[in-house]
């Protein structure tokens, strides 16, 4: 568990430098994108392919640890819809952070969606197994009276 909370510390210390840094040179570039889908449509048309998947595949990965690492540090938001909701709010929150304080960031939902799709990854992949092996389910009183108890009884 402590493992678990140094990695998440190390992983939001990452998080923020590579969200929050300012970015003075491409300040006349930026825009806000509140629809989802036209970033995505944007990074598939362009021509190079190596910015295309550097964007894509780089926001996905950046999700990842999120679905990874939730279930082990905080067990209640173990489940794909709480890791998916956790990760969506908290990415919501950075690319606010982004817009409103950091030169030559901007909002953009598109990030969102990708991060909280790597972290979906992430928990399927490996948190899923790793939030039930560091905290397993706990039995509660009335999983005496379920039809697989008695057949174990």
């Amino acid at each position: 568990m402590l493992v678990a909370f140094a990695f998440m510390v190390g992983f939001a210390v990452v998080l923020a430098r590579l969200t929050l840094e300012p970015s003075a040179g491409s300040e006349a570039l930026t825009h806000s994108n509140f629809t989802p889908g036209d970033s995505i449509d944007a990074y598939l048309a362009q021509p190079a392919f190596r910015d295309t998947v550097k964007q894509l595949g780089g926001n996905i990965l950046l999700g990842v640890p999120f679905g990874v690492l939730l279930p082990v540090v905080l067990p209640h938001t173990r489940g794909f819809v709480r890791v998916g909701i956790a990760t969506a709010v908290t990415m919501v929150l950075v690319e606010l952070a982004q817009g409103a304080f950091v030169t030559g960031r901007t909002f953009d939902i598109d990030d969102v969606i990708l991060n909280t799709a790597g972290a979906l990854i992430g928990y399927v992949l490996l948190g899923r197994r790793l939030g039930r092996a560091i905290h397993p389910r706990r039995r509660h009183w009335w999983h005496r009276f379920t039809r697989r108890n008695a057949v174990d009884a």
